[in-house]
């Protein structure tokens, strides 16, 4: 590494050490100098040291069941360690990240001077932006909350150890404090013994809130603000949300059992009581500091005349939030609830309004400085929080709310719903719609899964209008679909228009997404409720699983774009919601390069985004991570608008839908083609394990008998993952672009690749992915774990995956080195190589030995296994 991450250097052989320290006194040495022989071996062997490669296999495959815990978690917890001290290196005052830099708001703002951008067009951008992160619980997120509180105060100490001017025993209390935490976390079960409940997951990002993003949210606008007024002496409007977060923590029941309407009422409760605790805190705050008594006769004349007039409106709110407080605690507690619901604080507006007054007050009597201190973050924080906190999205799956009409109609008597053409369906919906009288008879009792969904619409029904951000239906294909849940909130009474979003995830609903808005848009009723507002979410996930990531990144930009020109005719506003993981098969790259990468004009309403698991941990798990990773978002969407992408040639097209035509039928012939295919990836890939693992609420699939296609996309990436082989990433990728070149092509897809950033990123990500995996490691899991009779497909499947990389590495004109412009991230992969390699190798033996006697499995083993798995998932970092 260059000096410019010394300081990261420097903090992992700190915490190593002291890691080392920790293992020593509570293993022994002579378990501590086996980690070391086999850190020093896998490091050789990554060198290229064959004798060294054969005496880690011979360790590593003799070694004692006793030994097996210990040296998977001295690898793993190093990983982690890695991590932290990795995302520390972004904030670090020694620090400067030359590869970000160009891509801040700072340099933007330079930039648009530069290229003399008019001043009224960025104010007015500016004035639109909207980042919104709708927080995902994940059914991979791998690190215990215990342990991530540690991982945190961790960073805490690094940050407090770089400054200069501390004396001696400061930097030893510092010290002593970090071997503590790292003692601490070594002596903590990293590995949930139980499942997550959805109220566990809520707690979880309820967490994120209130320790990092209460403190970046202000800090964010407020860097918006200083670049405004620097480059165009104008200041962001106070009543602006650049920034604004949901969930579907709580709301996400597609597949999950497990959330119910009971879940979801609960989950809003709790999120009203955390937001009512976090305000109360700031409103105690400004009750201290507003001891002014100077105010305008128009502030004296809607409040009083008082002698400190600031300090009686906020006291009054203190006494609200306090009784708010308690009325949804008692209503968890399940205690009978005593408050006058005026006495409470329900909608943002009650709090919003007196503390504006304040503001605007203090302005006009000359304390500008005063209000723009403490009660301007307040202010900042009720339009991007609010009273519930975050806003909670429900997501359910189409053919439930199919199955849950056609109860209705057959009861009725009209028939079965399910049977009739899509015509007849819209034409029932839309009667329904436009009647006044209901459509549920009285005196039926529907089935238990009908009963689910129509509470569900209840709870939102009794919610105050925006708490409920909207209704997203899953595996949506049809008009019908969408118009279903709009009857189904109308009959649980849903006094005000809830946005219903259709979620296009395979190839031929991606295909399909006009046909189905054009239909939507030409029904007179639906046109009539959306106001010409409409959401539409573009699934990553599934729709690489089902064509592999080539089609599947080509179906999703031809949607977004069919979709923005469909409605820029019609005068609809459009906000895309993009479903996207942390890992490339799930549509995860850099958020910056992804967001440029996207079709002209699809960011003009604003970036609606999942941010999951780990990820969110990684990237908004510190105020000032989080402020850099919003600073990214805000900067790759203003930009996509002011200085858009360029529109791609006719035959960039036209070469696209070659690539996607033969990426998806190489996919396809393999993952569903080979009869051999599912047996060898449940023999190669830890994917019958991974179920025992008490990861997330959700189940691994959503029919437990199922093969592939049943698998949810999460648990498949992170089963190849764990193998080295990341073959949902890449398989069909590189084969087809390696068709269309010796076609003759090479010229036009060197083009592509200079001057369409959609494309150039889908090549840097196939890099980034290659990157990471190894070849050796995943034969090694072939010769241990799969039938001699089918190891012909991993071979196959690895001469494919050499010839890829020849590829791609022959059109990035890198010669023989992956992410050579990227050194970095290069290194940051080396170096955790070393640890990674014993925990695959590790792991292999712990399947060989589980599968043998998997009659009678030994639950050290056990254990030992779904640590190598955590431990993996850390060293790749975007686990899925």
């Amino acid at each position: 590494m260059t000096q410019e991450y010394s300081v990261l250097r420097n903090n992992i052989n700190m915490l190593g050490h002291f890691l080392g320290e920790t293992i020593r006194d509570a293993q022994g040495s002579e378990i501590l100098d086996l980690i070391e022989k086999i850190r020093i071996l896998s490091r050789d062997s990554r060198s290229g040291d064959e004798k060294a490669r054969q005496e880690l296999l011979e360790i590593l495959s003799t070694i004692s069941t006793e030994n097996t815990i210990p040296v998977a978690r001295a690898f793993s917890q190093f990983l982690n360690l890695t991590n932290i001290a990795e995302q520390y290196q972004g904030i670090s005052r020694k620090h400067v990240d030359l590869e970000a830099s160009d891509r801040t708001l700072e340099a933007l703002f330079k930039r648009l001077k530069e290229q003399n951008v008019p001043k009224e067009k960025v104010i007015e951008t500016v004035e639109k932006l909207l980042v919104e992160l709708v927080l995902t619980a994940h059914p991979t997120e791998v690190t215990r909350r215990s342990v991530g509180h540690k991982h945190v105060e961790i960073n805490r100490c690094l940050s407090r150890l770089e400054h200069d001017d501390l004396t001696e025993a400061e930097t030893t209390k510092l010290t002593r404090r970090l071997m503590q935490l790292i003692a601490l976390a070594w002596h903590t079960n990293e590995i949930r013994t139980q499942r997550p409940t959805p109220v566990d997951e809520a707690k979880s990002g309820m967490a994120v809130i209130e320790n990092s993003l209460w403190k970046a949210v202000p800090d964010f606008c407020r860097q918006i603000n200083f670049h405004l007024e620097k480059n165009f002496g104008v200041q962001h409007n106070v009543g602006l949300a650049p920034v604004r977060f949901s969930s579907w923590v709580g709301g996400d029941r597609d597949g999950n059992p497990f959330v119910t309407a009971k879940t979801t009422r609960q989950v809003l409760a709790m999120n009203r009581a955390k937001a009512a605790e976090l305000f109360l805190e700031d409103i105690r705050g400004l009750a201290d500091e507003l001891s002014v008594i100077q105010c305008t006769p128009e502030f004296r004349a809607k409040y009083g005349d008082n002698l400190e007039p600031y300090r009686v409106v906020v006291k009054d709110l203190r006494s609200k939030l306090i009784k708010t407080l308690a009325y949804y605690t008692d209503l968890l507690e399940g205690k009978a609830v005593s408050f006058d619901e005026n006495e409470l604080l329900i909608n943002d507006e009650q709090l919003w309004e007196p503390l504006y007054d304040c503001y605007q007050s203090l302005h006009q009597c000359g304390m500008r400085i005063i209000a723009n201190g403490a009660l301007l973050d307040c202010l900042r924080r009720i339009r991007c929080f609010g009273l519930s906190l975050s806003r909670l999205d429900i997501r359910q799956e189409s053919t439930r709310h199919s199955d849950a009409i056609a109860e209705i109609t057959r009861y009725i008597g009209l028939g079965d719903y399910s049977q009739w053409t899509e015509d007849d369906k819209q034409a029932f919906l839309i009667r329904e719609l436009s009647s006044r009288r209901p459509l549920l008879p009285r005196d039926w009792t529907p089935s238990a899964e009908t009963q689910e969904i129509l509470d569900t619409c209840k709870v939102i029904a009794d919610q105050p209008e925006g708490v409920i951000s909207c209704y997203i239906i899953s595996m949506a294909r049809t008009a019908s679909d969408v118009l279903a849940v709009h009857l189904l909130l109308k009959e649980a009474g849903v006094p005000y228009h809830l946005p219903v979003v259709p979620l296009f995830e395979t190839l031929d609903d991606l295909d399909a997404s006009e046909e189905v808005m054009t239909q939507l848009f030409n029904v007179g009723w639906y046109r009539g409720v959306i106001n010409n507002k409409q959401m539409v979410m573009i699934g990553y996930s599934d729709s690489a699983k089902d064509a592999g990531m080539m089609a599947a990144s080509w179906a999703q930009y031809r949607a977004q774009e069919q979709l923005v020109n469909l409605c820029e005719k019609l005068g609809v506003e459009l906000t895309l919601f993009h479903g996207r993981g942390g890992t490339i098969g799930r549509g995860g790259a850099p958020a910056h390069a992804a967001l440029l990468s996207q079709p002209p004009r699809s960011l003009r309403n604003g970036l609606r985004v999942t941010e999951q698991g780990e990820m969110i941990r990684f990237k908004l798990g510190l105020p000032a991570v989080a402020v850099g990773n919003l600073d990214l978002y805000a900067s790759a969407v203003l930009e996509a608008n002011l200085l858009p992408p360029p529109e791609p040639k006719e035959n960039w097209r036209q070469i696209m839908d070659e690539l996607s035509d033969l990426s998806c039928n190489i996919y396809r012939q393999v993952v569903r083609g080979d009869k051999d295919f599912v047996p060898y990836f449940r023999s190669a890939t830890p994917e019958q394990e991974l179920s025992k693992l008490p990861l997330g609420s959700r189940p691994a699939k959503r029919n437990p008998n199922g093969g592939v296609e049943s698998l949810r996309a999460i648990p498949w990436i992170f089963a190849w993952m764990q193998n080295r082989l990341m073959l949902p990433a890449w398989l069909g990728a590189g084969a087809s672009l390696r068709q269309v070149i010796e076609q003759g092509k090479r010229e036009q897809i060197e083009d592509m690749c200079n001057h369409w950033p959609f494309f150039s990123t889908r090549i840097g990500m196939l890099e980034m992915v290659f990157s990471k995996t190894d070849i050796w490691l995943s034969e090694h899991y072939d010769q241990r774990l799969v039938k001699k009779e089918l190891w012909y497909l991993g071979q196959s499947l690895r001469e494919q995956l050499k010839a890829d990389i020849d590829t791609v590495l022959s059109l990035s004109g890198k010669g023989h080195q992956l992410m050579s412009d990227l050194p970095w991230i290069a290194e940051s992969i080396a170096l955790r190589n070393v640890y990674t390699d014993p925990l695959n190798l590790l792991q292999v033996e712990l399947l060989r030995r589980l599968r043998e006697n998997a009659e009678n499995p030994n639950p050290d083993i056990e254990q030992a296994l779904m640590i190598t798995i955590t431990g993996i998932a850390a060293g790749m970092r975007n686990t899925g």
